[in-house]
């Protein structure tokens, strides 16, 4: 048997305060941005996850000093604009899905060659969307048709270009922002729908001139970058998993301090509040330009609900966790406008609905999204597809299942939120390792 197998079974109501690690989106590109500065950056909050470390080392090979003064903590010493220099061997991104596309728009840049490589579940996922409109810009990229490794060719003169997104994504909205920095001329991104303007927040608060409002950015290349300290909240996506578990286990009262409340970021806590979750916002705050607060929720019971299209792609990451809640609802959840869920870790719209089947949950996976009919979840076995999210939503699933549901592997867990396991367990979770 697999080692990182878990079972999660019924454990008792959920009381506490949670603390909830940093920010992942945040953590990667405070690292790249204080890379990139002039002058010594501290953050803190940083998410200690396999992905974040990744992107940290990437940045080591490129010649970045950065130090760990305590767990949480990163120290960089910034190169500026125009210093980082050429690695030796190839840069290893893992599963981080935001590093590697972050990084094709800070390497494009570069008066050298880079490789980055990630992998086996990174490797699937599909490239073009960052390397086609970093093209435009007058950028080299190599893929594998569409996929990684990227061979990113250096001297390449960029220009800034005006992009209409066909899909929203953060990521190739970021991506190219950070070519931008290097091009001639102005760089002006449009979005269909409005995505987590994390990039341009941080740019701004690291002294590079930029506007932007929901669904557009643009900036100038040819200016340069301050070193500031970062403060990272809490990750809500990684919140989420607490309070889809707090809402559906009778008797359950969760805080979870201090979370990243950007409301790019934030859909699903609309979505959970118009199927009747009672989650409250506390102390509502703003830390290094973004928005922060405590959120404290209670057990409610929940309806389905056909999910606002709008909501989507401030959810993105949150549809596993969805998923949990709208199978154990009573009602219909209807879900549409989604199919960026099938080249995410895994294929989560598949991964979630054969997952819950499999429990015994009434589920129609469709093109883009799916119907859920709530009810009674029963015991079982569930496949993780190497999907860290997929993993942590099975084991909210255990808490309200009429026996224990066992998820094989669980390793990736560690991607987006170190010591997950052991947190939910001291807040009531019942989550063995077998």
């Amino acid at each position: 048997m697999n080692s990182f197998d878990w079972v999660s079974g019924q454990g008792q109501p959920l009381h506490g305060s949670v603390r909830i690690p940093g920010d992942k989106s945040i953590s990667h590109r405070s690292l790249m941005l204080s890379a990139l500065a002039d002058g010594t950056s501290r953050i803190r909050g940083f998410l200690e996850g396999e992905d974040t470390r990744a992107t940290a080392a990437v940045l080591s090979q490129l010649g970045v000093k950065i130090e760990t003064p305590a767990d949480g903590e990163r120290l960089v010493h910034g190169v500026g604009l125009h210093g980082l220099r050429a690695a030796a061997e190839p840069l290893d991104c893992g599963n981080a899905g935001t590093g590697m596309r972050l990084l094709a728009g800070l390497l494009a840049g570069q008066a050298f060659d880079s490789t980055l490589i990630g992998d086996a579940s990174l490797s699937k996922r599909p490239m073009r969307r960052v390397t086609d409109p970093l093209g435009q810009m007058g950028a080299r990229i190599d893929t594998q048709e569409g996929l990684p490794p990227l061979h990113i060719h250096g001297v390449q003169p960029l220009h800034g270009i005006r992009y209409a997104l066909p899909v929203a994504s953060a990521q190739v909205k970021s991506a190219l922002l950070l070519a931008g920095l290097y091009a001639a001329g102005s760089t002006e991104i449009i979005e269909p729908h409005p995505t987590r303007d994390y990039t341009e927040r941080m740019l701004a608060a690291f002294g590079w001139p930029i506007t932007f409002s929901p669904g557009s950015a643009k900036l100038d290349g040819g200016h340069a970058l301050r070193a500031t300290d970062v403060d990272v909240p809490a990750d809500f996506s990684s919140a989420a998993f607490f309070l889809v578990a707090a809402s559906i286990v009778p008797g359950s009262e969760l805080r979870l301090p201090a979370v990243g409340l950007n409301p790019r970021r934030t859909g699903l806590l609309q979505a959970l509040r118009l199927m009747g979750a009672d989650i409250q916002v506390e102390n509502p705050r703003e830390s290094g330009g973004e928005p922060v607060g405590d959120l404290l929720v209670r057990h409610a019971p929940l309806h389905g609900i056909e999910l606002p299209e709008a909501l989507v792609p401030d959810m993105i990451d949150e549809f596993p966790i969805l998923f949990i809640a709208a199978a154990v609802a009573s009602g219909r959840t209807v879900v549409r406008g989604a199919a960026e869920l099938r080249v995410k870790e895994s294929d989560r719209l598949a991964s979630m609905a054969t997952g819950l089947r499999a429990l015994g949950a009434r589920i129609e996976e469709t093109p883009d999204g799916a119907i859920i009919d709530g009810g009674a979840l029963g015991g079982g076995e569930v496949q993780t597809h190497m999907d860290h999210r997929i993993a942590m939503s099975f084991t909210v699933a255990g808490l309200v299942a009429t026996a224990p549901v066992r998820v094989r592997d669980c390793s990736h867990v560690a991607t987006s939120f170190p010591g997950y396991r052991e947190l939910a367990n001291a807040c009531g979770f019942a989550i063995a390792s077998v």
